[in-house]
């Protein structure tokens, strides 16, 4: 059996001229009672958690404890991890962002079609679950780190088979044991929206949003009937913008005052927000000019929501980070990557794919020509490029990811 023990600072009760000096006590793990054992254990890293089992039969007791995982639930945050996509949706791989490596995941047999790729592909995360989404439009729930499952109850729309637009989920932190599913359909300008609660186990009635506009905001009724639009890779389309087929749902929540907001890009490329305490909507003003190329996606961070986008002119290209001022009605810009590592995406129509997690923004980029991954932290405005998921000897592309907390506690 493997020993573990650390070291508490104690004052030395020599005279007050040595003061300063300390005795170290070593106390082992061992002699910890079963309660503060797993109190000391639920703060190690999550991924430490397959490995407890292995220490020794006292440690998979803990493991496999209802009180581990109440212990678990008491530590307020844990380092994101990235549920990572790829272009079959067969691959389920994570990327660790507190050890900076890659992590292989077992795929439940629950979200498993009958052929040998995947039937589910991921639409939305919160806490430390993730939501899926079935060809057949059937919605599972599902906590990564053990495997857990859940169906929820189909959801149908009073409204008709309208287009859906965004699937949102939020968790409910004090409790990992909730959460909350928000479905956004309709045709612009006629939305509305259907909450789904775990705990109740049931749909609430469908809600009509009303359509709000700023006076201080100028609008362009051209926008509402233009018969073309710019796509995430910057090319003139009259299809659906999304590049990355998880991503064709992808929205962000956040609360503020109280207040529940869904976002969500239009097929024009334009940022729609559904207040669904208000029920109602309006859209932000545009960054950039209908005809500048550009690539954009919509991140939550600390509570906001931002704008992600890359751009080229004047012969480079740049990827800046954007939030929207209520106070001067106008977006501000608030990181930006270094011109250096930017430039090379020039003209190479690449497509980004974005997720934030606290203080940091996961992008994947993508392009006919090469695929990255950058790691952006808002608090100092650094950009890392991230090491490639290497499998059988090859570098594995992924489109994007959905960041959640590992959290062996958060049940479907």
């Amino acid at each position: 059996m493997e020993h573990y023990e650390f070291w508490a600072s104690v004052p030395s009760r020599k005279r007050k001229s040595q003061e300063e000096d300390h005795d170290m006590v070593s106390i082992c793990l061992d002699e910890l009672n079963q309660d503060l054992l797993e109190r000391v254990l639920s703060w190690l890293p999550t991924s430490t958690f397959f490995r407890l089992r292995s220490v020794c039969k006292r440690w998979k007791s803990v493991a496999d404890s209802t009180s581990f995982k109440f212990a678990c639930s008491e530590v307020p945050s844990r380092d994101p991890w990235f549920f990572m996509v790829d272009p079959n949706l067969n691959k389920w791989t994570v990327f660790d962002s507190a050890e900076r490596s890659w992590k292989k995941l077992n795929h439940p047999a629950f979200l498993q079609h009958s052929s040998s790729n995947c039937d589910s592909m991921p639409v939305a995360a919160s806490g430390g679950l993730v939501c899926f989404r079935k060809q057949s439009g059937a919605l599972i729930v599902c906590n990564p780190v053990t495997g857990s499952c859940r169906g929820v109850p189909p959801a149908h729309l009073e409204s008709g088979s309208q287009s859906l637009h965004a699937i949102a989920m939020t968790t409910y932190m004090k409790n990992q044991q909730s959460y909350k599913l928000v479905l956004v359909s309709g045709e612009l300008p006629k939305l509305s929206c259907r909450m789904y609660n775990s705990s109740a186990n049931c749909w609430d009635e469908e809600i009509l949003l009303k359509r709000k506009v700023d006076e201080s905001q100028e609008f362009d009724a051209a926008d509402d009937n233009a018969v073309y639009f710019l796509s995430k890779a910057g090319n003139v389309v009259a299809t659906d913008m999304q590049r990355s087929p998880s991503k064709q749902y992808s929205s962000v929540m956040t609360v503020k005052n109280g207040e529940e907001t869904a976002y969500f890009l239009s097929s024009s490329g334009t940022i729609v927000a559904c207040n669904l305490t208000g029920k109602c909507f309006f859209e932000y003003p545009r960054l950039l000019p209908v005809f500048y190329e550009y690539s954009i996606d919509i991140v939550e961070c600390r509570g906001e929501m931002l704008v992600v986008l890359l751009s080229e002119f004047f012969g480079s290209a740049s990827l800046r980070i954007w939030r929207f001022s209520e106070d001067i009605r106008s977006w501000q810009q608030i990181a930006a990557m270094p011109p250096a590592m930017s430039h090379e995406f020039y003209g190479k129509k690449v497509d980004i794919n974005c997720v934030g997690a606290g203080d940091q923004i996961f992008i994947c980029l993508n392009s006919a020509e090469f695929f990255s991954y950058i790691m952006c932290n808002l608090r100092n405005n650094d950009w890392v490029e991230l090491p490639k998921c290497f499998m059988n000897g090859e570098a594995v592309e992924f489109m994007s990811a959905f960041s959640f907390e590992p959290r062996i506690e958060a049940s479907v």
